[in-house]
């Protein structure tokens, strides 16, 4: 190979070198400008998912909540009707992150505020009346209603204490207009002789229809079914409880999961007091109905999964499933449409359900009950 051909061959070289170092460049550049645009792109995504959580940290990018309070401000309406409109399942509430109180979406509130009658429609289904006020709108004597009101024809939604701690029931206007409606009969004329015969015994349905539409409401915005059955359980005394759930550990863990009220305790401890006792069920026939339902409740939890015993992995206590509670616009993250529960037995009934409750004897054995006439 001549010296001319030696520098040509180098030349070459050079000039592929210089080119695939060129190429390499223009590709870097490239690489460069996609990974600023991504970053970009990035930043944009994070700083859309801070400005639509509205300070959450779901990864989830729920939309912006404000609390209880502001809520109830923005829809006209006081604290008290606020919360007694978040149990009826008018209003939709959502875990706050990390715990604390319940919190409003803003599309909830906007969805209420665009309702027909906004502010007043919605203050008015929540409104609710005591004696004299429930009797002045039937247009009956304040006794009458009283009579009516132990006879279970109406039912209370909440109380409060009185000054002299004795316990004032409070009702909904709208229900009592609908009974109105549906039984103006009773509203004139001589009381019916089988309700004059159960009021001369003393029977009160007051308390007891109380229980029923507090625990019914619970269960329609629930889901998982040891927090159920813990509902259920809320009926029954220590010593009824521990004859229908034999387990120590299962007990401990109905305690432990049993959900409070939405908005807290009573704050005063009579009217805690008063509250823990006015759950409890009172009536020989009530009692056999909550520990039936309590039965069903408890066999399909633990078909779902185990209680927790000591040393159990943390994660069993909050599992989820999707098996029992009917979809509402209450609770924490409530799914459309969920399994159909256990069939519930309503207290108000007289003798075993017809349909939906198994009577074999391991179930009575279970509850403890030996039959009428035995000894």
């Amino acid at each position: 190979m001549t010296v001319k051909e030696v520098l040509r061959a180098h030349a070459r070289t050079q000039t592929v070198r210089a080119r695939t170092q060129g190429a390499r460049a223009t590709t870097q550049g490239a690489r460069a400008a996609c990974g600023n645009v991504r970053a970009d792109a990035r930043a944009g995504d994070a700083g859309t998912r801070v400005e639509g959580q509205g300070g959450s940290t779901s990864s989830a990018a729920p939309a912006a909540t404000v609390a209880a309070g502001r809520a109830a401000q923005e829809l006209g309406i006081r604290r008290a009707e606020f919360e007694l409109a978040v149990h009826l399942g008018l209003i939709a509430v959502v875990g706050a992150p990390g715990g604390g109180r319940p919190r409003v979406q803003e599309e909830e509130i906007a969805r209420l505020r665009e309702q027909p009658g906004f502010p007043d429609g919605l203050a008015e289904r929540v409104r609710t009346v005591g004696t004299a006020e429930g009797a002045a709108l039937l247009d009956i004597a304040p006794a009458r209603f009283t009579r009516l009101a132990r006879a279970g024809c109406v039912s209370p939604v909440t109380f409060y204490l009185n000054r002299y701690r004795a316990v004032v029931w409070l009702y909904l206007a709208d229900e009592l207009a609908a009974f109105a409606s549906r039984e103006p009969e009773l509203l004139a004329g001589r009381t019916p002789l089988g309700m004059r015969t159960m009021l001369e015994s003393g029977a009160d349905w007051r308390p007891r229809n109380w229980r029923s539409q507090r625990i019914d409401r619970l269960l329609n915005r629930l889901r998982d079914p040891w927090v159920r059955t813990a509902v259920q359980a809320s009926a029954l005394d220590p010593v009824q409880l521990a004859e229908v759930v034999d387990d120590p550990y299962e007990r401990a863990y109905l305690v432990r999961v049993r959900p409070e009220p939405v908005f807290g305790r009573p704050g005063s401890m009579a009217a805690r007091e008063a509250m823990g006792e006015l759950m409890l069920a009172d009536d020989p026939d009530e009692i056999l109905w909550r520990r039936v339902n309590l039965t069903l409740e408890l066999d399909g939890a633990r078909e779902d999964r185990p209680a927790p015993r000591p040393g159990d992995d943390g994660g069993i206590r909050t599992a989820p499933t999707d098996r029992a509670g009917a979809g509402s616009r209450t609770g924490t993250a409530m799914p459309a449409s969920v399994a159909e529960p256990p069939p519930s037995v309503s207290p108000g009934a007289t003798g075993f359900p017809a349909a939906g409750v198994p009577t074999g004897k391991g179930l009575l054995a279970r509850l403890g009950w030996r039959g009428r006439g035995a000894g």
